[in-house]
């Protein structure tokens, strides 16, 4: 009789916990309602994150820290530490920028990102993947909620992502983007994240934050640039395609890699040159393209991106953005090697 009351007991103990911890969650309406609510009455937030990219043959980490002031003011700052490079997306009232310190160069945009596409870094991004797909999976974890959301990045290999909210302000914690396969190509974790902050008049201003971003990653010395070059193999090759040939020039500072089949393309890498004073290009029919390590530059056939002291080409009539993206994406991890 005792062993029954001491069953009883530790049931209802059991039962009360269940119902208590399901007081404390909301429903998945609620964080929806709450979502929609936080974005409208944002003025603007700053925050910090880590992003580990898998998309190549071995993980990288970036350290990011985020701007945003309303209605479409942005700074965002990506910094490889063990690699030395960083690379900066502004966008102002003069439209947007993208700042490669190392090179000491800057390149401006006609262009509304990031409104296209999905921006792993970007809170309001991230919001509002969830709030637009209907058909959302959503579960309430022991430190947040969860959602399973389809994606619109640039990489078609990003195919779909884990959004953890905060149980505690339903802002995100974590970011994981998968493959089809479920692979994990892309974990992001949000730390300090801060709404409402406050902005002085030159927090977004160009040649304030290039200067600013100096002080912290030094110029690449122009002896750098005499190394000789390594190439780099991209680990993502759509199927039918396979390398043809590999050329170097006579200094070492150049190499071609050309691919055949049925989604040929052409791949130049090139020792960077640093512009002896801040140089500005504009780019009218160039459009940005977020590659998450990086920012390129699509100007018709070719993809362009600058990393660790290396220019790069993607050039083809057969491929498609998306395709470009995924391709350029998989080089990430063995820069400079």
């Amino acid at each position: 009789m005792k062993n029954l009351k001491r069953i009883l007991s530790l049931l209802v103990i059991a039962l009360m916990i269940t119902v208590l911890a399901a007081c404390g969650s909301k429903s998945q309406k609620d964080v929806l309602s709450d979502l929609e609510s936080t974005m409208d009455k944002m003025s603007g937030y700053k925050s910090e994150a880590t992003m580990t990219l898998q998309t190549g043959e071995n993980p990288l980490t970036y350290e990011i820290e985020i701007w945003h002031k309303k209605p479409s003011f942005y700074r965002v700052s990506l910094k490889n530490a063990e690699k030395d490079q960083s690379q900066m997306i502004l966008r102002n009232s003069d439209g947007v920028f993208v700042l490669t310190p190392a090179l000491n160069k800057s390149f401006r945009f006609q262009s509304d990102w990031p409104e296209n596409s999905s921006q792993v870094y970007l809170m309001e991004s991230l919001i509002s993947d969830i709030l637009m797909d209907d058909d959302r999976n959503f579960k309430t974890g022991d430190k947040g909620y969860v959602f399973n959301t389809k994606t619109n990045y640039q990489n078609k290999n990003l195919y779909q992502q884990e959004i953890t909210l905060d149980k505690s302000n339903l802002l995100p914690s974590k970011v994981k983007v998968m493959d089809k396969d479920m692979k994990v190509l892309v974990d992001v974790k949000f730390k300090n994240t801060k709404l409402n902050t406050k902005f002085d008049d030159g927090a977004f201003d160009m040649e304030r934050n290039m200067e600013s971003a100096q002080l912290e990653v030094p110029t690449m010395a122009s002896g750098e640039k005499d190394k000789k070059l390594t190439p780099v193999f991209p680990e993502f090759v759509p199927e039918g395609t396979t390398l043809l040939n590999q050329v170097a020039n006579s200094t070492g500072d150049e190499a071609i890699l050309t691919y055949a089949g049925d989604q040929s393309f052409t791949i130049i890498q090139k020792q960077a040159t640093v512009a002896p004073a801040a140089k500005m290009l504009t780019m009218n029919e160039g459009e940005l393209v977020d590659l998450g390590f990086a920012v390129g530059v699509l100007n018709g056939t070719t993809l362009s991106w600058s990393v660790d002291g290396v220019d790069y080409y993607l050039a083809s009539n057969d491929l498609t953005v998306e395709d470009m993206a995924a391709i350029a994406s998989s080089m990430v991890t063995t820069q400079g090697k």
